[in-house]
C-alpha cells in the first residue's frame, strides 16, 4: 500500500485553546487520495533517524479477534480479544496461547515487569490482574465511570504502565478523567479531567504522559510539572505508543482517515505510515528495532510493518 507521507503541523495548545479543524480536513482530503494504489512500502520521510520505508506483512491471522497489545519481558506479544473475552499470547512458534477466558470485553492489557498482566475490563469499567497460570483474575479496583451506549460512555480501552513511578496509568473514558493508580489498585490519584473519552495513554521517559482524546480529535501532554498542553486537528484516535525515536504512533479509526499516523513531537508533523488493508485500525506497539504491529480486532489480524 501506499500513503502519502507528510500531513500537516500543529504545534501544542494550552488547554484554553479552542479545538482546531484545519489538520483534521488536509488528513481527509490527503487520504481520499493517497490509499488508492497498492505497493508492498510505505514511503515515511522523517527529518531524525526514523525509517522512512516499511514493507507490510500480516504477522497473525485466524479466529482471534486482536484488540489491544503488549510486549511482556521476553518481547512476546500479549492481546486482549474483547469478542471472545480472552487474554491471549502469540508463542515463538506462531500459535496462540489463551491464557484468560470468560471476561467481559477485555481491553487495554499491560505485563509488568514480574510478568504480572493488568488488563481493563470495559463492559463493567474495571481494572484486574493475573499471573499466568491462574484461572480467574483479581479485581484491583472498580473505576468511578459506569460504562453504556450513549455516545462516547463506553467504558476503559486503553491502560498504561509508567516505569519512572512504578504505577498506572488509567484513562476513566466514561467520566473523562485519567487516574495514576498504584500496581495493587488500593490508591489512585486524579490526574486530569474534562476530557472527551480519553482512551489510550503512554508514558516517556521522562515521566510525561500523553492521553489521546478519542471523541475530542486531540493528544493530550501532561508533564510532571508544568502546564498541560493538546495538539488538535485529528479524527478518532484509538491507540498511542512512542517509536525509538521519540515520535508518537497513534491509530485513527474515524471512517473518514482510517490510518496509522506518526507524530514529531519537536515539530508537530504528521505522516500517514498505512492506511490500507484493514477495517479498525486499533492496538499499536513498536519494538525497538521499529517494527510496528497494528491490531484490526474487526478483520481479525495483526499487521507487521518492518523498516525496509
Amino acid at each position: 500500500m501506499r500513503c502519502t507521507s507528510v500531513i500537516c503541523t500543529n504545534r501544542w495548545h494550552s488547554q484554553e485553546v479552542p479545538l482546531q479543524f484545519t489538520c483534521l480536513f488536509l488528513l481527509y482530503l490527503l487520504l481520499l487520495t493517497s490509499c488508492a494504489t497498492p505497493t508492498t512500502k510505505v514511503p515515511t520521510p522523517t527529518p531524525d533517524m526514523a525509517p522512512r520505508h516499511f514493507n507490510a506483512h500480516t504477522f497473525l491471522h485466524g479466529v482471534w479477534k486482536p484488540d489491544d497489545l503488549a510486549f511482556d519481558m521476553t518481547g512476546t506479544i500479549w492481546f486482549s480479544d474483547g469478542v471472545h473475552g480472552t487474554i491471549d499470547r502469540i508463542n515463538p512458534d506462531g500459535t496462540v496461547s489463551i491464557l484468560l477466558k470468560g471476561l467481559k470485553r477485555p481491553e487495554g492489557v499491560v505485563v509488568l515487569p514480574d510478568n504480572t498482566v493488568v488488563f481493563a475490563e470495559q463492559i463493567t469499567n474495571r481494572i484486574l490482574s493475573f499471573i499466568p497460570g491462574a484461572t480467574a483474575p483479581t479485581l484491583l479496583r472498580q473505576m468511578p465511570g459506569t460504562a453504556s451506549s450513549a455516545p462516547c460512555k463506553d467504558g476503559i480501552n486503553g491502560i498504561a504502565f509508567d516505569p519512572t513511578t512504578n504505577t498506572l496509568i488509567i484513562p476513566d473514558s466514561p467520566t473523562g478523567s485519567v487516574y495514576r493508580m498504584s500496581l495493587d489498585g488500593k490508591t489512585q490519584t486524579l490526574l486530569v479531567s474534562g476530557m472527551a473519552r480519553p482512551d489510550s495513554a503512554v508514558v516517556d521517559k521522562q515521566g510525561t504522559i500523553y492521553i489521546d482524546a478519542q471523541c475530542g480529535g486531540s493528544i493530550w501532554r501532561v508533564p510532571r510539572s508544568g502546564s498541560i498542553t493538546h495538539m488538535d486537528g485529528f479524527g478518532m484516535l484509538d491507540d498511542i505508543v512512542i517509536d525509538p525515536h521519540g515520535n508518537l504512533l497513534v491509530t485513527d479509526v474515524s471512517p473518514s482517515i482510517h490510518a496509522l499516523i506518526r507524530v514529531n513531537l519537536a515539530t508537530g508533523k504528521r505522516e500517514v505510515l498505512a492506511c490500507q488493508g484493514y477495517e479498525k485500525p486499533e492496538g499499536l506497539l513498536v519494538d525497538a528495532k521499529d517494527d510496528i504491529y497494528l491490531a484490526d480486532d474487526d478483520v481479525g489480524k495483526i499487521e507487521e510493518y518492518v523498516p525496509a
